[in-house]
């Protein structure tokens, strides 16, 4: 779990986790990427230090997009989205002009 559900203002640890149908429910904000692969990347470029800005970068196994949102985010000039599945990327990024999808 990514840690986002909490049941009475207490995390839930659990996918499968019974709860009472009086109690209170919310999740806590939303993914700043498309996918957690994009909040992976993101630390990791901040941890070590690098910046994306206006490099031109390949996303090997692309799927929904997490790394290609995070790397866009974060100013990469262009980005090559490759996977052997189709439309599985996310809408918004497949519409990006900085974009490749392969």
């Amino acid at each position: 779990m990514a840690g986002r559900v909490y049941v009475n203002n207490q995390k839930a640890y659990k996918a499968g986790q019974q709860i009472r149908a009086d109690v209170q429910i919310y999740i806590k904000k939303t993914l700043d990427y498309v996918s957690r692969g994009g909040t992976k990347l993101f630390h990791a470029l901040k941890t070590f230090g690098i910046s994306t800005a206006g490099l031109t970068a390949l996303d090997v196994g692309a799927s929904t997009g997490g790394f290609t949102d995070c790397l866009i985010q974060n100013k990469a000039g262009k980005v090559y989205a490759l996977d052997v599945g189709h439309g599985q990327m996310d809408y918004r990024l497949s519409l990006d002009q900085r974009v490749y999808l392969m």
